[in-house]
């Protein structure tokens, strides 16, 4: 029997056996797989109380039907010289201000989950990320905005307000998102610094309905006194609503077509998709300290 010197045993590698480069998955592959477990655990619960959705869907539905029937007999050309009725020019508001009341909602199921516990548990779990709670919770909000503006532009088509053609339905689809990422950001980081759900639900109460009217969404900026003009072109939602308005209104359209001629200047498709996408950003970065301090 032979014995093999001591010499020649590689002790550093008995100490340290080759690691399996499979059994470690990456940071990026963590995150990913968190996140889309802790979506997967939202839209299950949207599956077994869909009453949010429905009610989501079936809202913006009846306003489209009963505001288009009020103002049914108005002259046309009363709402712009390219608008055949009012749900032509209504639509582009009903999408637009689903998708935002949905996304200032957003915050929500965490502020639940902060009074139930379950955000401590998900806190104190060895998470690669604790920032896949946001990213989440931002996927699940966005995709249910896309798919009710989807419901909205088809209700909208077979009331007779029309269809973009397929540039046009993307284009919708960006502007959705770029307003639903801002207002997500909003809403997901006052749920981490208010106190509880029944002052989250106050501020969605206090600034849901004003923005609405203090927007484009149902009267054009000529309707306006020139006081509310100047407000609602510093809303966002305006520059949501006025861009698809203009694909409704138009079939030939560009990044340069103005869109809206707001008290201190044109303001052209291009221009309306910067400022969206400027309010998302701007809501993105406010957030970030509440979320370090709160997800450290």
């Amino acid at each position: 029997m032979s014995v093999t010197p001591k010499s020649d045993i590689n002790w550093q590698s008995l100490a340290s056996p080759p690691a399996d480069v499979n059994a470690a998955p990456s940071f990026f592959g963590e995150l990913v797989q968190e996140t889309l477990a802790l979506t997967r655990r939202l839209f299950i619960q949207l599956q077994r109380r869909p009453s949010s959705l429905v009610a989501g869907i079936i809202q913006p539905v009846m306003w489209l039907i009963l505001f288009g029937a009020l103002f049914q007999n108005a002259p046309k050309g009363i709402f712009g010289n390219t608008t055949t009725n009012y749900g032509q020019f209504l639509a582009a508001g009903i999408i637009v201000f689903t998708a935002f009341a949905g996304a200032l909602n957003a915050g929500l199921p965490v502020m639940f989950d902060r009074e139930f516990g379950f955000l401590n548990r998900l806190l104190v779990a060895p998470l690669a990320s604790r920032f896949s709670i946001v990213f989440a919770s931002a996927i699940f909000i966005i995709s249910q905005s896309l798919l009710q503006a989807a419901v909205i532009v088809a209700a909208a088509a077979f009331l007779g307000a029309g269809l973009p053609n397929a540039v046009g339905l993307s284009a919708i689809a960006l502007i959705v998102f770029l307003l639903a990422l801002g207002v997500t950001a909003i809403s997901l980081g006052l749920a981490f610094a208010l106190p509880g759900h029944i002052e989250l639900i106050a501020v969605i109460f206090v600034t849901n309905l004003p923005l609405l009217f203090a927007s484009t969404a149902l009267a054009p900026l000529s309707f306006m006194p020139q006081w509310l003009q100047v407000i609602a072109t510093l809303n966002p939602l305006s520059y949501a609503i006025e861009p698809i308005r203009y694909l409704y209104l138009h079939s030939s359209w560009g990044l340069s077509s103005v869109v809206m001629q707001a008290p201190w200047g044109d303001v052209t498709f291009g221009g309306a998709l910067l400022v969206l996408f400027g309010f998302a950003v701007v809501a993105l970065l406010s957030i970030q300290p509440q979320l370090r301090r709160t997800l450290a």
